[in-house]
């Protein structure tokens, strides 16, 4: 009973997002050019596209089917844009903005109309934080949003989850600790009230209440989720986890509101990918090529 009711609630943030299946994607896209870097890719269900950000120039890409690089946002305050996420319902990506340049990093989120990329705004969430660290380092890593629209954000160096309303004010949801041993990255919002957050250098999951993150902890999994970078829904409620270093996504379900959870399904590839986005019934992973020059590709988890 309580697994249908968490993928019931699912089902209703999908159609919520406007999410439609796809049908004959194709197995892989092979963008036309390297060197841009794209760590973050998303699925645009109102003008059926791929997006994805960009390390190197901060440029929010639309990727055709072509390979083929369609500029959709470009903003000089950009420095890398890293995670992306769409909010279809209010029309709007949310991007998040750091710093590779090397010193202090940075930790932004970027909010653009969707259909037009015009910014929305640009907040600091460092701002954010009370009596900050002279040491302090920063890297806005990814975003998720809620479907009242609240967007959650993650800051992998400081281990810190910030929380910015519909106004884009800030705070700090949930301070984790640097020393906490605990590294977070993807993350994503459950409609049951809590977010799920992934660390990849321990392989665990955590568990967050959006109306009472004190009380997070740790989801018990049958298998570590090692590499855990990006994580997303897919279509059948469970939770797709791609590995920055095993070359694999794993889908992982839950039969007690992500108490818990076991492996349902897994996909392996050659090369490294990082994130993935919900294609109707498929999941796409992007593997960036952090280390040369070759052109980025878009595939197809085949589980």
């Amino acid at each position: 009973m309580k697994n249908r009711i968490v993928l019931l609630a699912l089902s209703v943030l999908i159609l919520l997002q406007g999410c439609t299946p796809v049908s004959q994607s194709p197995d892989q896209i092979v963008t036309a050019r390297g060197g841009f870097i794209p760590e973050g890719i998303e699925y645009d269900n109102n003008n059926n596209r791929f997006l994805v950000g960009s390390l190197s120039d901060g440029t929010v890409y639309e990727i055709t089917e072509s390979g083929a690089l369609i500029a959709v946002v470009t903003d000089p305050e950009l420095m890398s844009s890293v995670g992306i996420e769409v909010d279809e319902p209010r029309n709007r990506l949310l991007v998040t903005n750091s710093d590779r340049s090397g010193g202090k990093g940075a930790a932004m989120l970027g909010v653009y109309e969707l259909d037009s990329g015009d910014r929305l705004a640009m907040v600091n969430l460092v701002e954010a934080i009370e009596n900050l660290p002279p040491d302090a380092i920063h890297f806005a890593n990814d975003v998720a949003v809620s479907t009242r629209g609240v967007s959650y954000i993650t800051d992998t160096p400081m281990n810190i989850i910030y929380k910015v309303d519909t106004y884009y004010n800030a705070t700090v949801l949930l301070d984790l600790g640097r020393d906490s041993g605990v590294n977070i990255n993807g993350i994503v919002f459950n409609p049951t009230g809590h977010l799920l957050v992934v660390s990849p250098g321990t392989g665990q999951l955590l568990r967050v209440p959006v109306d009472n993150p004190a009380h997070w902890s740790f989801v018990e999994l049958d298998l570590p989720a090692t590499g855990g970078d990006g994580i997303v829904w897919a279509a059948d409620g469970t939770l797709a986890v791609i590995s920055n270093n095993t070359s694999r996504v794993t889908k992982y379900a839950s039969d007690d509101n992500w108490r818990s959870a076991s492996v349902v399904g897994m996909a392996s590839f050659t090369g490294q990918a990082t994130t993935g986005a919900a294609v109707g019934d498929d999941i796409y992973v992007v593997q960036p090529h952090f280390a040369d020059d070759e052109p980025p590709v878009l595939l197809k988890a085949k589980f």
